[in-house]
């Protein structure tokens, strides 16, 4: 199981790739608009350069920001144009009929693609048909409408296991410490998590409970 970190933060990403842990990074639209306001292919080549400092480069998911179609493709060749030098970049393409095409127009050019805002099994099933390297399926947002998305990452878990696919499940969209846990269980590759989740899942009360006390006893025993 694998964690990435969901976010564009340069401070954050750097926190994170200072400890040795991440096995990648993933953006979206909403990501990067909280980051200042400047040319997003500048945001991203920081991203980049971030990256590199701290090791070999990691997958790097940048998304496209449109629902036209047309737009979608003119924009993803752009990615390809300005990252492609940079062996991690995937590009981020919401599922769709129409977006299918790009999918697997990018995959005839060996280019990485992460099919996001999955919901359901069939979605999954289609971006995986179409050569997507990665299928994000949204815990938060799945569970929002209703459905368990413990059984969908489950059953997109099952059928990618007896397909001959090198595929991977993304679980996103990740609201509380334990959709972390839970998504790993039920069979995600990979759970992207914000940076504020990363350091709770460090974290235990009776971890420091345990810590003081064998500082304490060894104190009084030094004294």
């Amino acid at each position: 199981m694998k964690i990435f970190v969901d976010s564009a933060n340069l401070a954050d990403l750097e926190a994170a790739l200072s400890r040795g842990f991440p096995a990648g990074v993933t953006t979206n639209p909403s990501i990067l608009a909280k980051e200042e306001k400047r040319d997003y292919r500048e945001h991203i080549r920081d991203i980049i350069d971030l990256i590199r400092k701290w090791g070999p480069p990691l997958p790097l998911s940048v998304e496209v920001f449109s629902t036209d179609p047309d737009e979608m493709f003119r924009q993803a060749e752009e990615l390809v144009a300005s990252f492609g030098d940079y062996p991690g970049l995937t590009v981020k393409v919401p599922i769709g009929w129409e977006e299918l095409r790009l999918m697997a127009r990018l995959f005839d050019q060996n280019i990485s693609v992460n099919a996001t805002a999955c919901m359901s099994f069939n979605q999954a099933v289609m971006a995986l048909n179409a050569g997507a390297r990665y299928v994000s399926l949204f815990w938060g947002r799945i569970k929002d409408t209703g459905y368990d998305p413990a059984r969908v990452v489950a059953d997109v878990r099952a059928a990618m296991d007896r397909m001959p696919t090198s595929a991977e499940i993304i679980v996103g969209s990740i609201r509380h410490l334990m959709d972390v846990n839970e998504a790993m269980l039920a069979g995600a590759h990979i759970v992207t998590v914000p940076p504020p989740f990363l350091v709770k899942m460090c974290q235990h009360p009776k971890t420091d409970q345990v810590v003081a006390q064998f500082c304490s006893d060894f104190a009084r025993w030094l004294s």
